[in-house]
């Protein structure tokens, strides 16, 4: 099973169980019970369950792949086999602050934003 498979399961599983928490605190007192009136937590842990899902499913992998790409904006060097956002596969040929001129199989030479070079391809 694959770790997105995992994952989403880990959701839906966390979702249900919020939402059970969150109807089950939303019934009314009938008349042997206390009345209500009381501070209801299960809103507040709902709010937290939500919260915790989102960094954990969403933005911490979003910020670890952030970190990746600007490591190898980074470790970018001359002779590089690289391939852009577009699919272009090339080889650097020169490295600026904010572009990279790539040759391409032709011998056409581009200049792209250095932002655009999806991956480094291995020698």
């Amino acid at each position: 099973m694959g770790k997105s498979k995992i994952l989403t399961l880990v959701l839906i599983a966390g979702l249900l169980i919020t939402t059970l928490v969150f109807v089950g605190g939303c019934y009314t007192a009938t008349e042997g019970e206390e009345g209500g009136g009381g501070f209801d937590w299960t809103i507040i842990i709902f709010i937290v369950l939500i919260f915790a899902v989102f960094y954990f499913l969403m933005i911490r992998p979003q910020r670890k792949r952030q970190k990746e790409h600007q490591q190898l904006m980074e470790e970018l060097n001359r002779g590089d086999k690289v391939i852009t956002a577009g699919g272009i596969y090339g080889v650097i040929e020169s490295v600026s602050e904010d572009s990279v001129l790539i040759k391409v199989e032709s011998g056409t030479m581009m200049r792209v934003a250095k932002g655009s070079v999806a991956i480094k391809r291995e020698q």
